[in-house]
């Protein structure tokens, strides 16, 4: 597996996203990493060095599969290109049905007018 830069990552995304419109999906997994392997990670912990842990976000629809590596410094503008790119291909959400607060509280008054039953002992 090839690791892409964050900006070819996400045009890769985008394109991902713009291919399974009509029918299909894409999964993307976030996972944190040290990009290392156990025996150097162990190794590090007995000399006393810091690990810096990275975050591996892989995206698949499938049948192609694509990855990057973000690190600390990266995050910030990471998330909000990401975000923008979910808001943008997030259509087949439902949109929430809002109830007007008046009618919520003409509801409520209505429902408190209904004289109660008895509980039976």
């Amino acid at each position: 597996m090839v690791l892409l830069q964050l900006d070819p990552f996400l045009n890769e995304l985008t394109t991902l996203y713009q291919n399974s419109t009509d029918k299909g999906s894409i999964w993307v997994t976030l996972k944190r990493s040290s990009m290392k392997s156990k025996v150097q990670r162990n190794k590090m912990t007995t000399n006393g060095e810091p690990i810096e842990y990275r975050c591996l976000i892989r995206a698949t629809d499938g049948k192609k599969t694509i990855s990057t590596s973000v690190g600390a410094r990266d995050h910030q503008r990471f998330q909000a290109s990401y975000a923008t790119i979910l808001k943008a291909h997030m259509t087949a959400l439902k949109k929430r049905e809002r109830k007007d607060k008046k009618k919520a509280a003409e509801g409520d008054k209505k429902e408190g007018d209904v004289k109660k039953k008895p509980k039976r002992v």
